[in-house]
């Protein structure tokens, strides 16, 4: 590419000529073209990659894509803008999968999805209900929890791109079909096994939002408070527990730690030797689910993120996140949560649009 992304930046939604009303010319067109479906892009984008950074970057390779296309041909020519931009995303992340494959091949210990922080956790009213902003409502669905991001990591790099077009966001066999240049049988058994594997590994269920945030309160209460008795009450026996530091936070266990009474003295000796000083909670969404931020002073320090069993009575899972570098983008102790678009685009909305007129729907 001639372009570097320092002489044009991807637009922000503020930035944004689309909302200003200023600028002409195939800049302003490719502009307008790129914010209106920015959202759905990062969404179906970091469902793929499960890397903020990664989907950021194959964002930045899909405007000048759609740049370098203005220059050659009109843009209004373009039939099917959403299709288009789908189309190259979808690739530019494709081909970003082999550079990930061997980043993760050199990563010290278990290697986990970069936590999306929506904001505070919604507050459940006393009718079942939930409070809390558009970025919480976007992320609100299995499609990207950290549970399911783990076990689309097992799938291949097509399987997980149909399953995430298909099963996610509706997008109709054909469809993808013509995003991935294959033919629509071929998508079909791709959509096949992907779906066979995901739901032999994740049954589909749902808890009320109130017993997810009990439950998540309960375990972190006694996690943090060391309490063996609490914790073999909460802990599922088959319980593991994924402990991502990037080999960068000495608390990390190198392996996924299997069973209730090996991950309770886990967790429990982290409480008695490892706590954080000036050490804080949040209670916030991450990647839809009741989570805990943990942050010492006021800088966030992990992310733990629980996963129930079908009777929602129980932990299954634990994700725990260290790895600074995966925590950047989470706010510092006590500040807001920015709106999404600054930092991370709001995303599932134009998705979920799309898969009202396509086939399939959510996992």
């Amino acid at each position: 590419m001639s372009e570097s992304p320092a002489q044009e930046p991807s637009p922000s939604r503020e930035s944004s000529p689309s909302r200003t009303g200023a600028g002409s010319g195939p800049l302003h067109t490719a502009t307008r073209l790129f914010v209106d479906h920015r959202e759905l892009l990062f969404s179906i984008v970091y469902n793929m990659l499960a890397s903020v950074a990664d989907t950021e970057d194959v964002l930045q390779e899909t405007w000048l894509s759609l740049t370098g296309r203005g220059r050659r041909s009109p843009l209004e020519e373009i039939g099917n803008p959403r299709a288009y931009l789908v189309r190259i995303a979808v690739n530019h992340a494709l081909a970003r999968q082999a550079v990930i494959r061997r980043r993760r091949e050199t990563y010290v210990g278990p290697w986990l999805p970069e936590p999306l922080v929506a904001g505070s956790a919604a507050v459940v009213d006393a009718a079942g209900g939930e409070s809390g902003d558009a970025a919480d409502q976007a992320l609100r669905t299995e499609s990207v929890s950290m549970a399911m991001l783990v076990i689309l990591e097992t799938l291949t790099p097509l399987e997980r791109a149909v399953f995430v077009l298909n099963e996610v966001f509706g997008y109709a066999h054909t469809e993808i079909a013509a995003i991935l240049d294959r033919t629509p049988s071929a998508v079909r058994q791709l959509a096949h096994r992907a779906r066979e594997h995901v739901h032999a590994r994740r049954p589909r269920f749902e808890a009320h939002p109130r017993v997810q945030q009990e439950a998540a309160e309960r375990f972190v209460a006694a996690a943090l408070g060391g309490d063996m008795g609490a914790l073999m009450e909460i802990l599922a026996p088959d319980v593991t527990l994924w402990s991502d530091g990037g080999g960068k936070r000495r608390s990390s266990a190198l392996r996924p730690v299997h069973g209730r009474e090996k991950v309770a003295r886990l967790l429990a000796s982290y409480s008695s030797r490892r706590r954080p000083e000036g050490m804080a909670v949040e209670y916030r969404r991450v990647n839809g689910d009741p989570s805990a931020v943990v942050f010492a002073g006021d800088s966030p320090y992990a992310v733990m993120v629980m996963d129930l069993t079908p009777e929602g009575d129980q932990v299954s899972g634990v994700y725990l996140v260290t790895n600074p570098d995966k925590l950047s983008r989470v706010p510092k102790h006590g500040e807001q949560v920015p709106k999404h678009g600054e930092q991370v685009p709001e995303h599932g909305e134009q998705g979920r649009r799309h898969g009202e007129q396509g086939q399939g729907g959510q996992p």
